[in-house]
């Protein structure tokens, strides 16, 4: 897991791709844009803008992908996401091969982030992460995932 302000995305050390996707999102202004899928450049990412209400941890389950590398940024709001290491998910469900997901029940070693309006979490391939959780009440926040394919990720 890397996170970032959108502001400086350099300083964060991304990867030439992940940056490269990161500021090619960013001058969409998502901010501005509807829900939805919305393509990037080439044919290896795109980006997902959503609007949501925070939930309690206790009723969400977490989330990892083998084929892409999320890049989630606030866009407004606030939210905690729980997270873990490459391999700490446990009590998982069936994976879905055509969306490139799976759920699971539990993080070993569970980790939080907090991410504001204007910051950014990085979540590598089998990384497990539960985004959208509240912060002691329910909160409104409008972010955008972006999703890039691991072989892009890097060049």
């Amino acid at each position: 897991m890397i996170y970032g302000d959108i502001h400086r995305p350099d300083a964060a050390g991304l990867p030439a791709g992940l940056l490269d996707a990161l500021r090619q999102a960013l001058a969409l202004a998502p901010e501005q844009l509807s829900s939805g899928r919305h393509e990037l450049a080439g044919t290896a990412c795109f980006m997902n803008v959503m609007h949501y209400s925070t939930q309690l941890p206790d009723t969400k389950k977490a989330e990892l992908h083998r084929q892409y590398v999320d890049v989630q940024v606030v866009l407004s709001g606030e939210e905690q996401i729980f997270y873990g290491a490459a391999g700490s998910a446990r009590e998982c469900e069936e994976w879905h091969d055509a969306d490139d997901y799976q759920l699971c029940q539990h993080i070993d070693n569970q980790q939080t982030l907090t991410l504001r309006a204007g910051m950014f979490a990085v979540f590598m391939p089998g990384e497990p992460h539960k985004p959208g959780c509240t912060m002691g009440r329910e909160s409104e926040v409008k972010k955008a995932v972006i999703k890039v394919r691991c072989e892009e990720a890097t060049g």
